[in-house]
């Protein structure tokens, strides 16, 4: 369960794959029902692509805040959409690598059973990651010679990693040949991923980058494993929960039994979290296209007219609560409603509202005052 590793100046490392089979298990069982159930959503291309640069973009932000990047998602979304360029501030360079990081995981194979992990695709990683951003003691793609101090107290203590450049080597190629071993590919493609994240924090082979190096190696591994989604989204996963990252990771490292099923159990709840996340985003879309066609269909049926089909379709998008003023007052409600009377416009949110495409807090009194709050009944067909 555990390979023991003598190194030359920093002692022993130990690569562990123990961990309690009766604390995982569960959680993985529910993760393959979970992915098995998105696997089977029906999505089109076009959506599905779309998904997945937004995955991409939160990725990309999540990642980046964990090691302490101040910029926020609204301003990493505009540095991603717009044309590679040099940039001056670090932080936005930080964010233009990331994005070369995640072009680079693109071009690799979705699925390759035959895969195996070397050194080349993780020092090509940290290359991208670091290109031309002066961290002290770095080199883009090149371990590390010097001793680095990793945690704080607040988090479960400070760790010291291996301490010098043959250590590092060393440790390195016996990962290699650990993680591609025929013992640990035989175990859940998440759990394997995850191992490969745990020790290439342990080993933190260069000076700087290796919580990213890490967990884009984690995702490189899933997407070969063949995962759709769950490999782009743990990295926002690891941020939104960020204390228990960190803790596990050290509450893993000072196991006297060299038990790792804290950070197991971690990386597992963030691929259910990430796959219910996948599986309301599909939802949702589908119940879009079918409230599209609903609409069309109570048009057709003379049940609606255009104008409150056309409103419905407006409102599929605005995804808001509204009032009666803001139909006539707001974008692109105001394109219909500009050249209808109040009574009109009252007229439409009584139909809409009685055949159950709205909804409408009860708690606000009778119908149609112009401060009362409605908003799109999502769940029309259901109901």
């Amino acid at each position: 369960m555990v390979k023991k590793v003598l190194t030359f100046k920093s002692g022993q490392f130990v690569f562990s794959q123990k961990f309690s089979y009766e604390r995982l298990n569960p959680l993985l069982v529910e993760a393959k029902i979970l992915y098995k159930t998105v696997a089977e959503l029906p999505i089109l291309p076009g959506l599905a692509a779309q998904i997945k640069e937004e995955l991409i973009r939160k990725s990309i932000f999540g990642t980046a805040a964990l090691e302490g990047n101040p910029l926020t998602e609204e301003e990493i979304s505009q540095i991603i959409s717009l044309p590679d360029k040099d940039r001056k501030n670090q932080a936005e360079k930080e964010i233009q690598n990331l994005k070369s990081v995640y072009n680079f995981i693109k071009i690799q194979p979705f699925y390759d059973e035959t895969y195996l992990l070397n050194e080349d695709i993780v020092k090509e990683t940290h290359s991208l990651i670091t290109k031309d951003i002066e961290y002290p003691h770095n080199t883009p793609g090149q371990y590390r010679n010097h001793i680095v101090k990793v945690g704080d107290v607040e988090h479960g203590g400070v760790y010291t990693p291996p301490k010098c450049f043959d250590d590092i080597k060393l440790l390195m190629k016996e990962f290699i040949e650990w993680i591609n071993s025929d013992e640990i590919r035989a175990l859940d493609p998440v759990l394997r991923a995850a191992l490969a994240h745990y020790h290439l924090g342990l080993i933190h082979p260069f000076g700087d980058g290796n919580g990213r190096t890490a967990r884009i190696v984690e995702t490189i591994l899933l997407q070969f494993a063949g995962i759709k989604y769950v490999p782009i989204m743990l990295s926002n996963f690891y941020y939104r929960n960020i204390e228990d990252y960190f803790w596990v990771f050290s509450k893993s490292r000072r196991n006297k039994e060299d038990d790792v099923t804290p950070f197991l159990e971690l990386v597992l709840r963030g691929v259910i979290d990430s796959l219910d996340g996948i599986r309301e985003k599909i939802t949702f879309f589908i119940r879009q296209f079918t409230l599209r066609d609903y609409y069309a269909f109570l048009m057709k049926e003379k049940e609606i007219i255009k104008r409150q089909h056309d409103f419905l379709i407006m409102l599929l998008d605005y995804f808001k609560p509204f009032t009666l003023s803001d139909m006539f007052n707001l974008s692109p409600f105001n394109v219909l409603y500009r050249d209808v009377s109040e009574r009109t416009a009252r007229r439409d949110l009584k139909k809409l509202y009685k055949k159950n495409l709205l909804k409408y807090p009860p708690s606000s009194g009778l119908l149609g005052r112009s401060t009362d709050i409605y908003e799109l009944h999502f769940k029309a067909l259901e109901a």
